[in-house]
C-alpha cells in the first residue's frame, strides 16, 4: 500500500500525451525538444526521445547534469549561465554530449566567452528574446545588435535563438491559444530573417509552451518547439483546451482526514503537496481552487495549509474520513517538484519511479 500523498501517473495516458505532440512536430517538419522540468524523470525523457524528440530541455545545470548521468546525450539549458562555476559545469558536460546554453545579454555572453576560451572549448549558444512575458531574454528591438555582439566572440557559436511566450497575445493573457501561437511564430520567424540579413547564420528558431505548440508550430520558419506540461497535461492546460481532463495522466491521491462540517473536508495534501504558483480566479482561465477532484466536479479545493487542504463539498456529497481522492493540481510541474517519486501505474501493475531530478535548483 503507498501512503498519501503521493504523485500518481497513468502511463498509458502519458504514452498518448508524448505520441500526440511528437506527432504535431513530425506533422509540421519540426524538432521536437520537450522541457524535462514537467516530470524530472530520465526515464520519461528517454521515452519522449524514442517518440521522435531531437534532444530534450532544462532550467538547471544540475537537472542537465541528472539528465546526461542517466544517459541523455542532446541537452538545452534555457536559462541564461552567468555564474563562472556553472558555466564550468556546463562545459564539463559539453565534453561529454551535445550541450547548447542560453544568452540574453552581452556581459553574460563576454563570460561564457571568457570561460569557454581559457577551457579551449566552443559553446553552443542559443540567444534568449523577450517577445512580451517580461521575464528574461533580450528586448525584441535590440535583438540584432546583441546578436552580432555575440558573433563577433570567440569560442562561442550562435546557433540560434530561442522564446518562451506562453498564452499571450498583443502582450495580454488569452484564451485563443491559436492566435497566440501564430503571432508568437511569426514574431521569431521575422526577428531570425532579420539576424540573418545582417550576416549571421541561424540554424534554429525554437518557441512553444504546450497551449500554443499545435499553432506555432504550423508557422513557416520556426524549426522547433519545447513544450513541457504536455507529457502529464493539468487542470490548466484543460481549461486552455489543450485536452481533457479526462487525458491528464497525473494527478495527487489523498487521504480525507477530516469532515468537520458537512460541507467541507480536509485532506493530508497541502501546500508541501501541490503548487500555489497558479492561483485560482487569475485571468485569463479564472480556476476555481487549486485543483479538479476527480469524480467530483462540484467540489471546490478552495485553500490549503502546509499539511491541510480544504475542500468545499455540497452537504450531500458522499466523501467520507478515510476516502482517497485523486486531485489534478492547476499547475503540475511544479507540483512534481515537491513529491520525491511518483507511482506509475502500468499494465502490470503499480511501479515507484525516483524522481531524479526533483528539486535542482543550482
Amino acid at each position: 500500500m503507498v501512503e498519501t500523498p503521493y504523485l500518481l501517473i497513468d502511463e498509458a495516458k502519458m504514452l498518448q500525451n508524448i505520441e500526440r505532440m511528437a506527432a504535431i512536430a513530425q506533422k509540421n517538419g519540426i524538432q521536437l525538444r520537450p522541457h524535462a522540468k514537467t516530470h524530472k524523470i530520465p526515464a520519461i525523457a528517454k521515452r519522449q526521445l524514442a517518440a521522435g524528440a531531437s534532444g530534450i530541455t532544462v532550467a538547471k545545470v544540475s537537472e542537465a547534469e541528472v539528465m546526461q548521468a542517466h544517459g541523455i546525450d542532446n541537452i538545452f539549458i534555457a536559462y541564461p549561465l552567468v555564474v563562472e562555476s556553472k558555466i564550468e559545469r556546463a562545459l564539463q558536460l559539453a565534453k561529454r554530449i551535445k550541450m547548447i546554453v542560453a544568452v540574453d545579454s552581452l556581459v553574460g555572453a563576454q563570460k561564457l566567452s571568457e570561460v569557454a576560451a581559457r577551457n579551449q572549448q566552443t559553446l553552443a549558444v542559443r540567444l534568449e528574446i523577450d517577445t512580451g512575458l517580461n521575464r528574461t531574454g533580450v528586448g525584441y528591438q535590440d535583438a540584432v545588435a546583441l546578436a552580432q555582439a555575440i558573433q563577433q566572440l570567440d569560442n562561442l557559436e550562435l546557433t540560434g535563438i530561442y522564446t518562451y511566450r506562453g498564452a499571450l497575445l498583443d502582450g495580454a493573457p488569452t484564451l485563443d491559444t491559436a492566435a497566440a501561437g501564430r503571432e508568437e511564430g511569426e514574431l521569431m520567424a521575422k526577428l531570425a530573417g532579420d539576424i540573418r540579413a545582417s550576416g549571421i547564420h541561424l540554424q534554429d528558431v525554437s518557441v512553444g509552451s504546450t497551449p500554443t505548440a499545435e499553432f506555432v508550430a504550423q508557422v513557416e520558419g520556426i524549426t522547433e518547439i519545447r513544450p513541457g506540461t504536455y507529457v502529464f497535461g493539468d487542470r490548466m492546460q484543460a481549461a486552455f483546451g489543450v485536452h481533457s481532463l479526462a487525458e491528464c495522466a497525473a494527478c495527487v491521491v489523498v487521504t480525507v482526514v477530516s469532515r468537520p462540517k458537512a460541507d467541507l473536508v480536509i485532506v493530508d495534501g497541502g501546500s508541501k503537496t501541490f503548487a500555489t504558483d497558479v492561483q485560482p480566479n487569475t485571468a485569463p482561465l479564472h480556476l476555481k481552487g487549486f485543483g479538479a477532484v476527480c469524480g467530483h466536479p462540484e467540489a471546490v479545493f478552495e485553500r490549503m495549509t502546509e499539511e491541510h487542504g480544504m475542500i468545499r463539498i455540497p452537504a450531500a456529497a458522499d466523501i467520507a474520513v478515510g476516502d482517497q481522492l485523486e486531485i489534478i493540481p492547476n499547475h503540475i510541474c511544479s507540483t512534481v517538484n515537491l513529491h520525491n517519486f511518483a507511482i506509475l501505474q502500468r499494465n502490470e501493475g503499480l511501479e515507484r519511479v525516483e524522481i531524479a531530478a526533483r528539486g535542482k535548483l543550482d
